[in-house]
């Protein structure tokens, strides 16, 4: 079911003076399509609980945000972009949670002339659009620190196994990009679906064939099953997983299989382990406290810091913006894309972004780290 829901709406003041008429302001109008429920939950959930966090006004402009759930299917994801476009008139969408999603929401935001910040990963063909910004960290980003990681361990043939949809992609076509440059070899892939409770045969295809490591491209706590089934079956290499898989519940069902993995990461999950010259910690100290404080300590994702991160950047090019036109409009619009584009760096608990025409992943090295888990908590790898 979807679910609206309006943070920061602003009553329209209208004062009355003889003979003077005073327009009103127009709110700044915020679409954010989120996978509140559906597979992708996990994920989805910290995403739309974080926009409570948001502030009620930006620029001195009034907030109108609108969150509708679209349950990871892209299809619902498309509605829900064109409805925020059609009849609320939004400036920026923000969203969604899942890949196949984010790609839907890119489709509408591109044929709109919207601003569109995804909150996942999304295909080069996706980002390189011109009115799409990604949030998260690019795949290759990833997967150059992974690999990297994987040569110094002394890795060179690699089984993987990952979803069967546009996400499981991103990473088969890392190995495919670069891999050979790092000295790695895949030597067996599998897949699997979001919803699928057993990986058993894929597992057993992997093991046998008997790969230095295992990379995992899946996110959520989906990712835990294959880390659980090949301990299970005595696989005792490697094992690395993506950002997707840096979630608490991740560890909480994965337990003592998820010892010794090694995880790509957002710097969210660490701010009070990082130094203080590290140009993401203030803000990712900022959010992380005020999450936990409202949903309880330990309940931190990258995921929800995402749409942090989209305020972060708004807070900056929303004041720009409003200095060509006023909300509301197509020229707001493409002049807060333009702002976007231009106003950067913008440091925020992810990373530090800085966007270009050429390049809307706006991320480098400083939005990641790499972290270990050991006995249910996360360890950053020094």
């Amino acid at each position: 079911m979807k679910n609206r829901f309006f943070a920061g709406i602003a009553a329209v003041a209208v004062l009355s003076l003889p003979f003077v008429a005073v327009p009103a302001l127009a709110d700044v109008t915020i679409g954010v399509t989120v996978s509140s429920t559906g597979p992708g939950a996990a994920l989805g959930i910290p995403l739309k609980n974080s926009v409570e966090l948001w502030p009620a006004e930006v620029g001195g402009e009034k907030l109108k945000v609108i969150v509708l759930d679209d349950a990871g299917d892209p299809s619902v994801a498309t509605t829900n972009a064109r409805r925020f476009v059609n009849d609320d008139k939004v400036d920026v969408i923000v969203g969604s949670a899942l890949t196949p999603a984010s790609i839907a929401v890119a489709g509408v935001a591109g044929e709109t002339s919207t601003p569109h910040l995804a909150a996942s990963p999304v295909p080069p063909n996706i980002s390189k659009g011109k009115w799409t910004f990604i949030l998260p960290q690019d795949a290759g980003l990833i997967a150059k620190n992974l690999f990297a990681r994987m040569k110094a361990d002394g890795v060179k043939t690699v089984g993987y196994i990952g979803f069967s949809d546009s996400y499981g992609d991103l990473w088969v076509n890392q190995f495919k990009a670069m891999g050979e440059q790092y000295g790695l070899k895949v030597v067996a892939e599998e897949r699997y679906a979001r919803p699928d409770t057993s990986v058993s045969g894929q597992v057993l295809k992997l093991v046998a064939a008997r790969p230095d490591a295992v990379f995992i491209g899946a996110s959520g706590t989906g990712a835990a099953l294959p880390q659980i089934g090949l301990r299970e079956r005595g696989f005792a290499g490697k094992i690395y997983q993506t950002h997707g898989a840096v979630t608490f519940d991740f560890l909480r069902i994965a337990g003592k299989a998820a010892d010794n993995t090694i995880f790509a990461s957002g710097p969210v999950m660490v701010p009070e382990a990082q130094p203080d010259s590290s140009e993401t910690k203030q803000e990712g100290l900022a959010y992380v406290t005020a999450y936990e404080k409202k949903f309880g300590a330990g309940t931190r994702t990258q995921f929800g810091a995402h749409i942090h991160d989209a305020m972060a950047i708004l807070k900056k090019a929303i004041p720009t913006a409003l200095k060509v036109a006023k909300p509301g409009t197509p020229e707001f619009r493409a002049a807060l894309r333009d702002a976007i584009e231009t106003d950067g760096p913008f440091p925020a608990s992810q990373g530090v972004f800085e966007y270009k025409a050429d390049d809307h992943l706006g991320l480098d090295d400083r939005a990641v780290v790499l972290l270990t888990a050991k006995d249910g908590k996360f360890e950053l790898v020094k």
